[in-house]
């Protein structure tokens, strides 16, 4: 009788095992699909201030993206790091994941001319 209680315990030990890898597992492919989103969204954000800023080279100032159901917040920031460039960051958060792009740009004073100088995605 002993016996089948050990071996009925092993077997429940086994299967909660099982149930929490398999949620863990789930929760994590779940929190990577909603990382990548975040990303995908602020940048997004960045390459909708890159098409402004080709539009119209006084851009500057915070405005929200709205992208299928979500948002991003877009930073323009002329003259920064120096006279001549336009430094753009771009955030975005999905389900608690939050990621945010930042790009610098340079911009002829003349021609308004736009040339991609950096991009940087972040946590």
């Amino acid at each position: 009788m002993s016996l089948v209680f050990i071996i009925g315990g092993i077997v429940v030990i086994i299967g909660m095992t099982l149930a929490f890898l398999a949620t863990s597992f789930i929760n994590a492919a779940y929190g990577f699909r909603e990382a990548q989103r975040a990303e995908a969204v602020a940048a997004s954000g960045a390459y909708d201030a890159i098409l402004r800023l080709t539009r119209n080279k006084d851009l500057s100032g915070v405005y929200a993206l709205p992208i299928d159901g979500l948002s991003a917040s877009v930073t323009v920031s002329p003259d920064v790091p120096s006279a001549g460039f336009v430094t753009i960051v771009s955030n975005s958060s999905v389900s608690g994941r939050f990621r945010s792009v930042e790009s610098v740009v340079s911009r002829d004073a003349v021609s308004g001319q736009i040339s991609l100088i950096s991009w940087r995605a972040a946590l």
